[in-house]
């Protein structure tokens, strides 16, 4: 008999040093031969070391004369779930999650409507206390378990209603980002409607630009008033200036009136033609939610064009993604920057600017800024929906996940503080022009940002072609939050039944997108404004992800233990960080979320959209989205505890507080959701 057997080790990969093998998958292979007769065999057998398993894999087949001591073993990566092909690909996708239409548009028209540097003192304070360590929280859960966002909550099962909360408010969300542009999970909570109508415009400026190389001063459609969709009161901003206007007293109040071809009118109700594009053209927005109107066959075939590119985009899980982000990630930043330097050198820009960076206290006392705020956090950075979590998991186990927090929070907020000068350098410009106050120049809905970005494409030389590279980079950072969220609960519902969907990810992926194509349908009618302005203030933005936050921050740091949760942290990276974070889990996290959410209630006022009242209706569909998603928690948690037997002891060791540590629990959730290798004996 002769064998062939050696055994090399690769540990490159591995960050830290316990003394051991490398914390990473293996495969060991053995060659041996009889001269007598050959033998084909191949045995699989998991083992596990220090947290993570390795799979074995020794074959043998027939072989030259040898002596018996030489064997070949080698060792390689085996990782059924798939990982991150570098650290880039992951930091770029947490970027592409947390940066997007959340960043350029949502915290712009915040800060407009909360009387624009006021709004600033409670974000900073809420991403300080309690949107850092969220992140950092939830990166670290999934890199320290290797499962998706509804695995997690095992550590804790009496807060297994989380994981159908999660599932009501992630579809939810499909719903307004459906309704949005073209998302679940901007986190990305607002992506499907607004990335649809994103793309709408692009192509609209694609179809005006299609000669801009021979003819590079084509207009845009939403400069002049000489259009179909034009009303009587559209004036051209430049045009403003030269109106016959005086002042006069109506109602015992001094009035401004203009002069027109058609006849006088107040200033307050012209109309400039970019506005009036984005309501009469983009939308043809209804009166009403009463009136919902025809589903907009335009919008419908971009959403349509919006998931498939999304479908492709995830189908074949992280590897793919990671590089697609490496695009849709960086380029937004290129014309951001080149809307700022135009921005600021148009007349007026420095008096929006101000209106941004200078508080006005007297906003500070109203509930509805520090909702806002805390809103803003947990939805531009994706918290409380799963996809943090999942995205961590595809990190090795050493990867240091609390410097990449920390990286990604400030290159977050710096974008969206970033963008905000962007807007507000226009709508200044904007406000000088039409000779009116920064508060009064444009609408504080969510199209503010569709009403401004091209109010400052249109100073740039060529405004065809910045016009179509702009809305093409609005479409990246919604598709990059979109697919990022996506993702996240894809993972998630795989992990939890892996037998029988991992196989099926494509079609599952499919079967996704084609569902949340359907919904988002009824968001691009008529009316589908009012429909998503009812979804973003009471089932997603607000009262749903406070509650979700709070209970998840509760079941890790008081359930769990913060303590443990800490020792696993300091396996991944080396070291404790800061005690800070423990402090921020254990009591400002909870705190904000419940203190916001009491003011909320205590301060509540029904949501409009503009002028717009909506009929009481239309409140209760609101208020009874945002319920039944939240009662998951406390109804699941009353029925464990009288299902569970034993004394209020023994159920709290039972559905509480669970004894294992990371380490332990690490290796029973991998067991449970990933496929054991077969044995095979000779």
């Amino acid at each position: 008999m002769s064998s062939s057997i050696s055994v090399t080790e690769d540990v490159s990969n591995r960050e830290g040093d316990d003394g051991g093998l490398p914390s990473s998958g293996y495969v060991a292979r053995a060659n041996t031969s009889n001269n007598s007769r050959q033998q084909n065999l191949e045995i699989e057998t998991l083992l596990t070391r220090e947290r993570t398993p390795l799979s074995v894999i020794i074959t043998s087949k027939t072989a030259t004369m040898a002596t018996p001591s030489k064997q070949q073993i080698q060792i390689s990566l085996e990782n059924e779930r798939g990982s991150w092909s570098s650290k880039l690909d992951f930091i770029l996708s947490v970027v592409g999650l947390a940066i997007g239409l959340g960043n350029v548009w949502r915290f712009p028209y915040l800060c407009y409507k909360n009387g624009g540097g006021a709004f600033l003192l409670p974000y900073f304070m809420t991403l300080i206390l309690a949107g850092i360590p969220m992140f950092f929280m939830e990166l670290a859960l999934g890199q320290m378990l290797t499962i998706g966002g509804l695995g997690v909550f095992k550590i804790a099962p009496i807060f297994k209603g989380f994981v159908y909360e999660y599932l009501s408010l992630i579809h939810k969300m499909y719903w307004l980002r459906s309704c949005r542009d073209v998302m679940l999970d901007e986190r990305l909570l607002h992506r499907n409607f607004s990335v649809g109508r994103v793309l709408f415009l692009y192509v609209r400026s694609l179809d005006e630009s299609k000669d801009v190389i021979l003819y590079y001063n084509l207009d845009v459609p939403w400069r002049s008033c000489n259009n179909s969709w034009n009303t009587e009161n559209c004036v051209n901003p430049y045009a403003r200036k030269d109106l016959l206007c005086w002042d006069q007293m109506i109602n015992k109040s001094t009035t401004k009136i203009c002069s027109l071809v058609t006849g006088n009118i107040t200033a307050s109700e012209l109309t400039d033609p970019v506005k009036e594009f984005w309501e009469r053209r983009a939308l043809q927005i209804s009166s009403g939610i009463e009136e919902i109107g025809n589903i907009r066959y335009e919008l419908a075939g971009t959403l349509l064009l919006v998931w498939i590119v999304c479908y492709f985009c995830i189908w074949k899980g992280v590897k793919w993604t990671g590089k697609v982000v490496y695009f849709t990630a960086l380029f937004p930043y290129v014309l951001l920057t080149i809307l700022l330097i135009r921005g600021i050198t148009l007349p007026g820009a420095f008096e929006g600017i101000k209106f941004y960076v200078i508080p006005n206290f007297s906003k500070l006392t109203e509930s509805e800024v520090w909702i806002d705020a805390v809103t803003q956090i947990f939805f531009s950075y994706g918290l409380g929906l799963g996809t943090l979590v999942a995205l961590g998991s595809y990190n090795k186990f050493t990867n240091n996940v609390y410097k990449d927090a920390l990286i990604v929070c400030s290159v977050n907020s710096s974008t969206s503080m970033f963008a905000g000068f962007v807007i507000f350098s226009v709508v200044g410009f904007m406000a000088h022009e039409q000779q009116r106050p920064i508060s009064q120049v444009a609408a504080s809905g969510p199209g503010l940002a569709f009403l401004v970005y091209p109010s400052a494409v249109l100073q740039l030389p060529g405004a065809s072609l910045w016009s179509c590279l702009f809305f093409f980079m609005l479409l990246l950072i919604g598709l990059d939050s979109q697919f990022c969220t996506m993702e996240g609960f894809i993972t998630a519902i795989i992990d939890e039944w892996p037998q029988l969907l991992r196989k099926r990810k494509e079609i599952f992926i499919a079967v996704v997108c084609v569902l949340s194509y359907l919904v988002g349908l009824s968001c691009i009618s008529q009316g589908g404004m009012y429909v998503f302005q009812i979804l973003d203030s009471y089932a997603v933005s607000g009262y749903c992800l406070l509650w979700l936050i709070f209970f998840e921050c509760i079941s890790i740091s008081w359930c769990y233990g913060v303590d443990r949760f800490y020792d696993g942290i300091k396996d991944m990276i080396g070291y404790y960080p800061m005690v800070w974070w423990k402090f921020c889990w254990c009591i400002t996290t909870p705190f904000i979320c419940v203190g916001v959410f009491f003011f909320n209630i205590v301060q509540f006022t029904p949501v409009k959209y503009l002028d717009y009242n909506y009929p009481w209706w239309a409140h209760a569909f609101g208020i009874f989205t945002a319920f039944s998603s939240m009662l998951y928690i406390p109804g699941y948690m009353v029925w464990l505890w009288k299902a569970t037997p034993g004394d209020t002891a023994s159920k709290i060791r039972t559905i509480v507080r669970i004894d294992e540590d990371v380490k332990s629990l690490r290796e029973k959730m991998q067991q449970e959701t990933t496929k054991q290798a077969e044995v095979y004996s000779l």
